[in-house]
């Protein structure tokens, strides 16, 4: 089987007990943690390995990357 590199975007976000929470939207209930950045990466690949070979082993398609945007949004509060 001829190997090929897949992208996916992933999100970080600190955790409020500390360390990282990662998702990765574009794989539904695909997610791990990590107490850095870089433990949170290492085991968003281990995460991400093991989607794929679940989703292979069943055969069903291997999803692409969705387009993700991020923002931010200024408001007041309170409303009034």
């Amino acid at each position: 089987m001829e190997k090929k590199i897949l992208s996916y975007s992933v999100i970080y976000e600190e955790a409020p007990e500390g360390g990282y929470v990662v998702r990765v939207p574009s794989l539904p209930g695909c997610h791990t943690q990590g107490e850095t950045i870089e433990e949170a990466e290492k085991n968003a690949k281990e995460a991400i390995s093991l989607y794929l070979e679940s989703l292979e082993s069943r055969k069903q398609a291997i999803p692409k990357d969705n387009r993700i945007l991020q923002g931010k949004i200024d408001i007041q509060y309170p409303l009034v």
